[in-house]
């Protein structure tokens, strides 16, 4: 098969039903990852968010067979390493102290969302193959000194592997619906310390005063997005960072995916004083960005947990993504569970090293994962 290739500087030159429907046949016993879909990319780009000026240039590949578009890789050229939530900071610096450029490096992820998902999206194996064929062939060309590709299936990071690719594993904790009736069949299934803390959290903040209200996409008022967002610009501002989102962004996905969208919001006195926005599916529901005007002690586990696991048991929503990192969601009923990335490096002496470096946290991560499993936050 010969496919017609190319690079894309703008999602809209493939056009929203040919990505869509490719979208749609990556996985068919479930609903489309939202973060992969055209609406959340495009509004990603057409925002600002993530475009050459913010260090993300998109160059996606594409192969078509006639006017159908059969594989395509979101892939940007990345002028520094921040948004990404797999950390390659001390391989940068390695670099720089050793006189060599580590960017520009291409990187295959959705910006600033640390999800899994179909990052070799194709219609066939065929095509598929012929994907990481033209990956490996644009990363030569580049003359770019990386190519990393972050949270793809661990079949997807496997096959990158076959490819010549370094495989590293990271850890995220997911909460996993047992068709529970409500959230008190949910706790009754934890230890008794845990279903004990729970309780007494979402009691600290009931008698602070505080209520909550949940919103569907559609719902959401333009005040209810911006007072979302100066809740997400004070999360960063109270790091000491700079947000990568801006309130058109969430304009955006708010007018075109409003089925995805769920925003909680605490109220106190009749004033709104913190909110966490999350993205789902009929069968995945993704934590995604918190931030509170007011301090009030556990709010950010009843906004953040607590009422996203009382809307998945109400949907009966599957698997609640909680995000990157987060041990102390063990502790609420959160589960660890792998996740992968793929590493290419131009330069052969860092290649070896970054190879020895990812075989020896490699079997840290297996350490730990077994640590964290003799933890089971769940009754025996």
């Amino acid at each position: 098969m010969t496919y017609r290739t190319g690079v894309l500087s703008s999602l809209g030159q493939a056009g929203e039903a040919a990505w869509t429907a490719l979208l749609a046949r990556q996985e068919p016993d479930r609903a489309p990852n939202p973060f992969l879909s055209f609406a959340f990319l495009h509004a990603l780009h057409e925002s600002g968010s993530a475009t050459a000026d913010t260090g993300w240039q998109p160059q996606y590949l594409a192969l078509w067979d006639g006017d159908e578009l059969a594989a395509a890789l979101p892939l940007y050229v990345k002028s520094h390493s921040y948004g990404e939530y797999v950390f390659d900071w001390a391989w940068a610096d390695a670099y720089h102290r050793s006189g060599v450029d580590y960017y520009p490096k291409l990187l295959s992820a959705i910006p600033f969302t640390p999800v899994t998902g179909p990052r070799l999206m194709a219609r066939d194996d065929a095509a598929r193959a012929a994907l990481v064929a033209l990956l490996c062939e644009q990363q030569q060309a580049s003359g770019t000194s990386s190519t990393h590709v972050l949270f793809p299936p661990q079949g997807q990071a496997e096959a990158l592997r076959d490819a010549g690719f370094l495989l590293r594993s990271g850890v995220q904790f997911h909460w996993l619906n047992q068709d529970y009736a409500d959230f008190d069949a949910f706790l009754a299934s934890l230890e008794h310390k845990k279903r004990k803390n729970i309780r007494a959290e979402r009691r600290k903040v009931a008698e602070a005063g505080v209520t909550m209200r949940r919103v569907r996409g559609v719902d959401i008022t333009a005040e209810e997005w911006r007072f979302f967002h100066r809740c997400y610009k004070n999360t960063y501002a109270e790091h000491h960072s700079s947000p990568y989102l801006n309130l058109d962004f969430f304009r955006r996905i708010g007018a075109t995916m409003p089925d995805n969208i769920l925003l909680v919001i605490a109220e106190r006195e009749g004033r709104p004083i913190a909110a966490s926005l999350l993205i789902h599916t009929a069968d995945t529901l993704y934590g995604r960005y918190w931030g509170a005007l007011e301090h009030v002690p556990c709010l950010h586990f009843e906004t953040a947990y607590y009422q996203p696991l009382e809307f998945c048991i109400e949907q009966r929503i599957g698997t609640f993504e909680g995000g990157a990192q987060g041990e102390h969601k063990m502790a609420r009923g959160f589960l660890p569970t792998k996740t992968w990335s793929a590493h290419w490096l131009a330069h052969p002496a860092f290649a070896d090293a970054v190879e020895r470096f990812l075989e020896r946290e490699g079997g840290g991560i297996d350490a730990y994962m077994d640590e964290l499993t003799e933890r089971n936050p769940f009754k025996a």
